[in-house]
Parts: C-alpha cells; sequence; structure tokens
C-alpha cells in the first residue's frame, strides 16, 4: 500500500534580507567647529599708607564721663617725644618772622558786609577838582582803571583829563601815586580792559574819540585812536565794549555815545581804528510799546548805557538819555533813515537801525544795563531815578523795581557768582554828579564779601 519515492528537492531563496537592505540608507552630518577665546583681566592693585598717631586702641564698649584719672593712651609720650623737635624748629621759625608785624586781630563780630580796601587817588587829580567818571578791572583781577574828567558844567569842554591805573597785588603800592599816568584831551567817559590782554585799555572821551592805550608800551601808550572825522562820533562817547571780531582771535572796539550811533571798529596797524560796521537809532524807527509816549525834541536816539548779552552774541540792550529801554540786533538788515557814513578812506558804511523791541520807557536817563550771567531773558537796569529795575527780554513792564537810592545812580551789576537776585549783590554808585558848582568827594573802593570780584560804591 505504502512505498519509498524520491523525488527532486525543491528550494526558495530567501527575500527578506534583501527586501531589509533597499529600505536602508545611510546620512551623514557635519558639527560647526567650536570658537574659543581668550582674555585677560587686569588685577587690582592694593596700596597701604599709615598715620602720623598711632590708632588708638578700641575700648570695650565703656562709656568714661570722666577721663581725668585715666593713664595716657599707649604710645602718647613716644609720638609727643618724636615730633618734639619739628614743632620746636616752627614755633622758633614764627617768632622769628615780620609776617604778621602791625597785625591787630579783631575779636569782635564784624556786621559790616562791605568794608574798605584801598582809597585810590591823585594828587593833579584832586587838586584840579576832577571827577572819577569811570571804571574797569583787567582781566587778571589786579588792575584797576579809572578815568577823570569834568562833565557837571554842561558845556563843551577841553580840559586836559586823566586816565590812572593801579596794580592792587604789587608789594608796596601806593593809593597816592598810580603806577600808570595818560593823560587825554577830554574827559574820560568810559573805559573798558581788553578781555584776554591786561595791558590793554579802550575809552571813550566828551569830544567823541575812541582811544585804545597800550600800557605795557613805553612812554607812548596810544596804540590807535578815531580822531575828528565825518565817520566819528560828535557827542560825548558813554560806552566801549570790546566784542570778537569776524576773524578767529581777534577784537573789535564798539562804541555808542549820545549821537545816537553805535558804531564798531576795527584796530589797525596803522594807529588809527577803522570803522567796520554802524547802527543809528531814530526815534521814527523805534518800536512802539503801549506806554511809550509822543516823542519831543531830537530825532536821535542818545545812548548812555549798553550792555552784551553773555547768551545770544546777536542780542545788545541800549539805554538812552530819554528813558528809553531797547533790545537791538547786530544782524539786522533794516537801513537807517539817516545819511550813509563815509569813513575817512572814502568808502560809505551804511547804517542799519537795530531796534526790535521797546520796554517800558523811563521818567529819566538810563545810565545802566546789566544782563544776567545765570539766565539769558533777565537783565536789570538803573538811572535817575534811584530805582533799579528786573527786567525780562520776554515782556515790556518790570518784573520787579527795587529803590536803591534818593539819588542818581550811575552803576549797577549782578554778582558774578551767587545767582540769586538780591539788592546786596548790587555795586552802585550815586550821586557823583550833583548839579551846581559843587565838586563831591573822591570815590573810594570797596570790597564786599558776597562778591567775586571788588566793585565801587559811592564815597561818603
Amino acid at each position: 500500500m505504502f512505498t519509498d519515492e524520491t523525488l527532486e528537492t525543491v528550494g526558495t531563496e530567501s527575500s527578506w534580507r534583501k527586501s531589509n537592505q533597499s529600505e536602508h540608507d545611510s546620512r551623514g552630518c557635519q558639527t560647526v567647529p567650536l570658537e574659543t577665546a581668550e582674555s585677560g583681566v587686569q588685577a587690582v592693585r592694593s596700596s597701604e599708607c599709615g598715620t602720623q598717631t598711632d590708632p588708638d586702641e578700641p575700648l570695650a564698649g565703656q562709656y568714661l564721663p570722666d577721663c581725668g584719672d585715666l593713664p595716657d593712651p599707649p604710645g602718647l609720650v613716644d609720638f609727643l617725644r618724636g615730633i618734639e623737635d619739628t614743632v620746636v624748629k616752627e614755633l622758633v621759625k614764627n617768632a622769628r618772622s615780620h609776617a604778621f608785624d602791625g597785625f591787630q586781630v579783631n575779636w569782635e563780630e564784624r556786621h559790616e558786609t562791605v568794608s574798605r580796601e584801598h582809597r585810590l587817588h591823585h594828587r593833579d587829580v584832586q587838586d584840579r577838582g576832577l571827577q572819577a567818571t569811570s571804571l574797569s578791572w583787567s582781566c587778571t583781577g589786579s588792575v584797576i582803571a579809572c578815568g577823570f574828567g569834568r562833565v557837571d558844567d554842561g558845556d563843551w569842554s577841553m580840559e586836559r583829563a586823566f586816565v590812572c591805573t593801579w596794580n592792587l597785588e604789587r608789594r608796596g603800592m601806593d593809593p597816592g601815586r598810580p603806577d600808570t599816568i595818560i593823560d587825554t584831551a577830554s574827559a574820560v567817559m568810559c573805559l573798558a580792559f581788553h578781555p584776554s590782554h591786561p595791558s590793554l585799555i579802550a575809552g571813550g572821551l566828551y569830544s567823541g574819540e575812541v582811544v585804545v592805550w597800550d600800557t605795557s608800551r613805553s612812554p607812548d601808550v596810544m596804540l590807535a585812536q578815531t580822531g575828528m572825522s565825518e565817520d566819528t562820533h560828535r557827542d560825548p562817547v558813554y560806552q566801549v565794549h570790546w566784542v570778537p571780531a569776524g576773524r578767529r582771535g581777534e577784537w573789535a572796539v564798539l562804541s555808542a555815545g549820545t549821537g545816537g550811533r553805535v558804531l564798531l571798529w576795527n584796530v589797525g596797524e596803522d594807529g588809527r581804528l577803522a570803522l567796520s560796521t554802524g547802527y543809528a537809532l531814530l526815534h521814527q524807527q523805534v518800536p512802539h510799546s503801549g506806554t511809550l509816549g509822543k516823542v519831543r525834541g531830537s530825532s536821535c536816539v542818545g545812548v548812555t548805557s549798553l550792555a552784551l548779552s553773555p547768551w545770544d552774541p546777536d542780542v545788545f540792550l541800549v539805554g538812552s538819555e530819554g528813558g528809553l529801554l531797547l533790545k537791538c540786533s547786530f544782524s539786522t538788515r533794516t537801513t537807517a533813515a539817516t545819511a550813509t557814513c563815509v569813513t575817512s578812506a572814502g568808502e560809505g558804511v551804511v547804517l542799519r537801525a537795530p531796534a526790535r523791541f521797546s520796554f517800558s520807557p523811563r521818567c529819566g536817563p538810563v545810565h545802566t544795563v546789566h544782563c544776567s550771567p545765570f539766565h539769558r531773558n533777565l537783565f536789570v537796569s538803573a538811572g535817575t531815578d534811584g530805582q533799579a529795575h528786573l527786567h525780562s527780554l520776554l515782556q515790556a513792564e518790570p518784573l520787579l523795581s527795587l529803590r536803591v537810592c534818593d539819588s542818581y545812580v550811575f552803576a549797577v551789576r549782578w554778582s558774578p557768582t551767587r545767582p540769586f537776585f538780591r539788592r546786596r549783590h548790587w555795586a552802585r554808585y550815586s550821586a557823583d554828579f550833583p548839579p551846581g558848582p559843587e565838586v563831591p568827594a573822591p570815590r573810594r573802593l570797596h570790597r564786599s564779601s558776597h562778591w567775586g570780584a571788588p566793585h565801587v560804591l559811592p564815597g561818603v
């Protein structure tokens, strides 16, 4: 029923290995290289210092009300012995010194805020009865210049006058003997030291001349002058100022007088002042404020005071003998309604109208105007009414009015170091030119503790 049978072998190849190989794939990637850097730090250096005295050992929190019976601190005796020779040597040196000969200690409290340091005078000035008309301090603060003249007679005078200088820091300074005496052809109305050269002085005369002196030149100190011509002032020059010129490092002289002109002069090498720019103040070209009344008399605005703004080089203030107070501009292009000013070289200079704003007028001449060095819009003015007015450049009416004295006020200044507005920070000279033939007493120089530099007060 069953038999053995041999059949052929049947085989099949495995396909799972090939199928797995086709599904696999190789991939590769590259890592970003690591960046390394080295930096160093600076080690903190320490230093040690020693004191002259040995430190006391701290007490263990004990409060000792009475130390009279306690022994001396440790090291005190050795310290005193170590410095004994040095202290004795200094005491002997002080005993032989004459630095404080004649010095008397005032142990009483001084209540006065102003004390007189010097009384400067000149014998020829006193003998002729001349008056002190102007003062100016040098840029170093050690030399004071004083101009003298006579202007109380109200008439044209060609009487000889003087400009005197004193160096207050010079040893052996004699208040009655000036270091420099300059003769002038007429009364000196104003003086101004150069802002950076302590030997240069600009001055304005009663005759209308503008002069520049160099006190380092001997014997002729005259450096430049305007002379008398068509392009100069024909009335007394009440104000002179040094202003920066167009070229770097050079200065020009700005002058103003009662003739209504404000002129800018360049110092020439030929010994003359050359006119570069001119301004004319006329009543018909003055901006009218609400309180400005009808103008009478001359058409020119006689300038008696002038101030430059330390904040804006284009702004300057003008006070007039008629009580007007004007804000003016150097860069004005408005032509003045007057004739062209012809210079000595034959060239014409067109006069401009600088007035831009009119403040509330005063009842008398404005003798002084000064801008605040701490606020760009504040300035102070004073005149014959005896009041000091605080003004703002942004409004016509004054912010504050203070009664300074019952007579004329010829100068008022802000404190150069303190921004607070106080009366004691002002310097003034009053009643120097009273009406009549009476000659006032010479001014006395005072120094105030509230000022960074000496200033002048009226002689009493």
